[in-house]
């Protein structure tokens, strides 16, 4: 088990294969276990050197309590902290739900180090993120099968590794990263490298992700008919060949 010291905070991550590094940044609620649970992992280290990072309040990574802590280019130094640690000048960006809203920050607060980025399921519009507070609040007074039971009815079935770990996350924890989100339409016509945005038209945030890539310069669009937003990423064998196809055509 690897971890990097960034600032007090100590950031959980792996590496697995071989080849041109790849980062991989899970969603809320999650961690890097669903990477491998689903199969990314063993499909792609025989081509790339993957670097699978806890997000800070997630997995094991530090927790701080803090909202302070979770601001977004603090989550953005936390990659940079691992690359820096790795001896990596620069690197592909794979990230999905909150991983994607990382992305974006990625290309605003550290645009060098991105050989490219593959984005999904989320636009980097403001946000109120009240109702999961509400969620997470519920799961603290409740217990935390209130709050899987209101994430099942959000979003349905998800993959029963996601399921287990809900019931240890660190409550306290998420409630002080569920802040809302500002803007960062500015970022759009600085973003000169190759991007991949992808996302379920089933979707709540679809039409969010279709009205922003029009505004990326060298932006690649996917979409996913009748999938929502966790079977978008469950759905390997359908993302995949995007992905890779997409990583193909990036200058090494």
């Amino acid at each position: 088990m690897s971890h990097v010291n960034n600032q007090g905070v100590r950031i959980h991550y792996q590496v697995e294969g071989e080849g041109p590094p790849l980062v991989l940044q899970h969603g809320g609620l999650d961690s890097i276990e669903s990477w491998y649970e689903l199969g990314y992992v063993d499909a792609l280290k025989a081509a790339y050197q993957l670097i699978l990072i806890d997000a800070r309040g997630h997995g094991a990574s530090d927790k701080p309590h803090d909202a302070n802590a979770y601001g977004l280019q603090r989550m953005v130094d936390d990659i940079r902290a691992v690359l820096d640690e790795r001896h990596i000048p620069k690197t592909h960006f794979w990230g999905y739900s909150m991983g994607c809203w990382i992305g974006f920050g990625l290309a605003k607060y550290m645009p060098e180090r991105c050989a490219s980025l593959i984005l999904g399921g989320q636009a980097p519009y403001a946000r109120s993120f009240e109702f999961r507070r509400q969620q997470v609040r519920r799961g603290i007074e409740q217990g935390i099968e209130a709050l899987v039971a209101s994430l099942k009815t959000q979003y349905g079935e998800v993959w029963p590794g996601y399921t287990a770990r809900l019931r240890t996350i660190d409550l306290e924890a998420q409630l002080a990263l569920a802040q809302d989100r500002p803007s960062l339409e500015d970022v759009f016509p600085t973003m000169a490298m190759p991007c991949l945005l992808y996302a379920g038209e089933a979707d709540a945030n679809y039409p969010g992700v279709k009205a922003c890539y029009k505004l990326i310069p060298n932006v690649t669009f996917v979409s996913f008919p009748g999938l929502n937003h966790p079977e978008v990423f469950m759905q390997l064998q359908v993302v995949l060949p995007h992905i890779t196809q997409f990583l193909a055509t990036v200058p090494a």
